[in-house]
């Protein structure tokens, strides 16, 4: 199922010493026909309709921001898109195909990825010994040789042997990254990426994800820092009360422009983002 860039553990020759260059291609990226495709996915709690009727297209290496206020159903949907939940309605394409993961792990298998918020690491471990835990045994042979040529192909610089104790929050969510990185993905989503982050932390993960996605890897990125998504997105949708009421690309319109279509107000801009009709 993997399509034609995907192979990201295995090209981790091609560095991008340039980061204007990489940024410049980022951008151009994701034009092809859609990597991911959701049509009218729903998902329903007791009385509660966390996600109605979404439908949403991602391009093959394009950094798709997914906007919206706390409880707008964005969490409900990379969710369902990573295998946590299923839709109770709807249909998934991933590459062409349709896509129904069971789990985390056939989303993985898949070719989806996704570094949470909330790590989930050992403190106790060493980075190869974390990074190995996720891995079947036929990817441990020279891990660390492999742990350390594509963390450092992706400016995610570790060192494999050292303790996730000792390690920063940029560098534990470095391990993240490449521990999916190691499966493979076509899709890599990223939730809430920069908040516990340092500003510095957060520039080195934008140069990480321009690179992912010259190399083929789509991203589908959560935040609220509206400033962020609009240098680094190409793409958005926005969603309000389980529903997708924009889509746009953030670097055209302005920040508060993009809060008011989360919290509800009228749009107001030269360069209006564009509503998606009612159903």
């Amino acid at each position: 199922m993997r399509g034609e860039g995907s192979h990201l553990s295995g090209t981790v020759q091609s560095q991008f010493q340039d980061d204007a260059s990489v940024e410049a291609a980022a951008g151009s990226a994701g034009t092809s026909a859609p990597l991911l495709e959701l049509t009218k996915i729903s998902k329903t709690f007791g009385s509660l309709r966390a996600v109605n009727n979404v439908s949403l297209k991602v391009g093959r290496g394009e950094i798709h921001a997914l906007l919206g206020e706390n409880g707008a159903g964005k969490s409900t949907l990379v969710k369902i898109i990573y295998g946590l939940l299923r839709p109770d309605t709807g249909n998934m394409l991933l590459d062409g195909e349709g896509y129904t993961p069971s789990s985390p792990a056939a989303s993985r298998r898949s070719g989806v990825g996704m570094v949470f918020q909330h790590f989930s690491l050992f403190d106790a471990l060493t980075v190869e010994e974390n990074i190995a835990l996720a891995l079947d045994s036929n990817q441990s042979a020279n891990l660390s040789a492999t742990i350390h040529d594509l963390s450092n192909a992706y400016g995610l610089t570790l060192d494999p042997k050292a303790r996730i104790a000792e390690l920063s929050a940029g560098e534990r969510q470095r391990v993240e990254i490449v521990r999916c990185l190691l499966q493979d993905p076509q899709i890599l989503i990223m939730d809430e990426p920069t908040s516990v982050l340092t500003p510095q932390e957060a520039e080195q993960l934008f140069v990480t994800l321009r690179r992912l996605a010259v190399a083929g890897c789509s991203i589908i990125y959560i935040s609220h820092k509206l400033d962020e998504i609009r240098a680094l997105c190409e793409s958005a949708t926005v969603m309000r009360r389980g529903e997708v009421v924009a889509t746009c690309d953030p670097r055209e319109v302005y920040a508060g422009q993009l809060a008011e279509l989360m919290v509800g107000k009228i749009a107001r801009a030269d360069r209006p983002a564009r509503a998606v009709p009612d159903h």
